[in-house]
């Protein structure tokens, strides 16, 4: 089982994606570099978080261009597992492989904290082992994280069950009190029609060691790596 974790100019969660997948899950991993134009024959390709090219012209949508990423929606477009986190989420918009848009917080302030979220189905192989009852808190670190989409998206996405994640209080409230950005619905990760892509803006890989106390994140990598692996 082989991971690639993909690296655009301005990355910077790559390395603690990188050492969750290989060091506290076992899996094999490779690191992608966004001019390459092979994915190394890997089962899972992640876009980890950061600020790809700076983030200029908006998040995700100069990295969508990059000649890696053509490789990335050809393996995703076939069945191919593809995760994003944060930026990578924004990435993962931009290139249309999944829908909506991040827009600008709505405090218009980059938001750097804990915040607790509530999965909303174990119907993925993102979230098949994870606790439909319990609030996880997982960190955030956006300026861009607010999730848009029409309502006929919303609709779709609801009906689909594609909604992976909203955004809770600790004790798993769902309401605007716990909307840290002002996400359409408390929306904090999504997947795509065929449950093969999927989107989050909190980070699962600064949640996922012992020695930072939170462990909250590496049921999500478990999940993966159990229907991967089965």
């Amino acid at each position: 089982m082989k991971t690639g974790v993909v690296i655009f100019p301005g990355s910077n969660c790559d390395q603690d994606m990188i050492y969750v997948v290989g060091k506290i899950m076992g899996q094999e991993v490779v690191e992608l570099w966004h001019k390459d134009n092979d994915l190394q024959n890997c089962d899972v390709i992640i876009l980890p978080g950061g600020f790809s090219y700076g983030d200029y012209l908006r998040s995700g949508a100069i990295a969508r261009f990059s000649p890696i990423m053509e490789e990335v929606i050809k393996f995703a477009n076939a069945g191919g597992i593809v995760f994003g986190v944060c930026n990578g989420f924004q990435v993962l918009c931009e290139s249309h492989l999944l829908p909506g848009a991040l827009l600008k917080n709505n405090n218009n302030k980059f938001i750097c904290e804990n915040v607790y979220i509530k999965s909303q189905t174990s119907n993925s192989i993102l979230t098949n082992l994870v606790d439909l009852d319990k609030a996880l808190k997982i960190p955030i670190a956006h300026g861009e994280g607010r999730f848009y989409c029409d309502d006929t998206t919303l609709k779709d996405l609801n009906n689909s069950s594609q909604i992976l994640f909203r955004y809770c209080n600790k004790q798993g409230d769902i309401n605007e009190l716990s909307n840290p950005n002002g996400s359409i619905e408390n929306i904090a990760g999504i997947c795509n029609f065929n449950r093969n892509v999927f989107g989050m803006m909190p980070h699962p890989e600064r949640a996922a060691d012992e020695e930072l106390f939170n462990t909250d994140g590496k049921s999500l990598f478990a999940s993966l790596y159990s229907k991967v692996l089965a």
